[in-house]
């Protein structure tokens, strides 16, 4: 039986940006992102190939004020995006972990595709306030809006770290592996929805 493609579409306008968000959750990796923020398009890029997703994103924002709006309103859509892939999430394994170490830095990321937006992330304080034109307190910021809109319980911990470019990168690369097995489905659990509630 073949299963229908799990892609989804976002397009979002606003008077700050302009952004297009498409994924498909079984891809191969295949990435095609621009959102004028360097670093964060380097992140974008991690989520697509270490989650297997092929990702495009397109934004176009006020980067002439701050990189603040660009990024958030890409994360929304990109969030946004991920539940319309999902669909009715019937035989996937909805849980999913993964540690990935980055030289000196360690992030561990647990994940629940569970329909209720829930943050807790902890990283090193006293980081290097920029990589690039990359604001680094922007990383909780694009997983609260990223949660806000794909409604999943997402745990981020960085334990240690020194490099502000390695805390971020290894995050990204520890969550699209998280969220490839989570949204995965399971051999084991065709047709079946992994909840007791009946609804997730």
């Amino acid at each position: 039986m073949t299963r229908e493609a799990r892609v989804g579409r976002v397009e979002r306008t606003t008077k700050e940006t302009s952004v297009l968000v498409e994924i498909n959750l079984d891809g191969t990796g295949k990435v095609d992102v621009a959102t004028g923020v360097g670093f964060y398009d380097h992140m974008l890029d991690q989520l697509g190939r270490h989650g297997l997703f092929d990702l495009t994103v397109k934004t176009d924002g006020d980067l002439h004020i701050d990189s603040h709006h660009t990024i958030e309103d890409t994360a929304l859509a990109l969030g946004a995006a991920f539940k319309q892939a999902l669909g009715d999430k019937v035989g996937i394994h909805r849980f999913g972990n993964c540690t990935v170490p980055l030289d000196e830095s360690l992030a561990q990321v647990t994940v629940d595709l569970s329909g209720r937006p829930y943050l807790v992330h902890t990283e090193p304080e006293n980081m290097a306030p920029m990589i690039g034109e990359y604001d680094t307190t922007m990383t909780r910021h694009i997983l609260e809006s990223f949660v806000a809109q794909a409604q999943i319980a997402l745990h981020v911990h960085v334990p240690y770290g020194r490099n502000a470019h390695h805390i971020v990168e290894c995050q990204f690369k520890a969550l699209a592996r998280a969220l490839r097995y989570a949204s995965e489905h399971d051999g084991r659990a065709a047709g079946i929805l992994p909840s007791t509630k009946g609804a997730l």
